[in-house]
């Protein structure tokens, strides 16, 4: 499989139709695989409540698009601010495992993401919504 403008635009066709404004394609073969690789397109307005992985790190590297990623204290309050934009070469981001993070979408984005694996779902106490 390439990963191409073709299936950027696919995915990207189907996170207009998303509630959400987002969509993944899985790179992965399942949900259980020790690398959770995929590209995840992100539209302006889509929401993504702060949120932290205490058991993986995880990587973005921006294929299209511009956004920001911001790094939160356990309190909840900005301590850094990425913009990701390969116009001004910033192409991605590592977020150390446990790190509170959100996203602030600008323009259409899609971005190569990988965290190990297995898939293991949000808990409460990993949230900030």
């Amino acid at each position: 499989m390439i990963i191409d403008n073709n299936l950027i635009d696919k995915v990207s066709a189907e996170a207009e139709e998303s509630p959400r404004l987002r969509m993944n394609f899985n790179l992965h073969e399942s949900l259980d695989a020790k690398a959770q690789r995929l590209i995840n397109v992100l539209l302006p307005g889509t929401v993504l409540p702060i949120h932290r992985h205490p058991h993986t790190a995880e990587t973005y590297v921006l294929l299209r698009g511009k956004m920001f990623v911001v790094f939160y204290d356990d309190m909840g309050a900005q301590i850094e601010r990425y913009l990701l934009d390969p116009a001004i070469g910033n192409y991605g981001v590592h977020i150390p495992i446990g790190q509170w993070h959100g996203i602030e979408v600008i323009e259409p984005s899609a971005i190569f993401e990988v965290k190990d694996g297995p898939y293991i779902p949000l808990s409460p106490e990993d949230s900030m919504d």
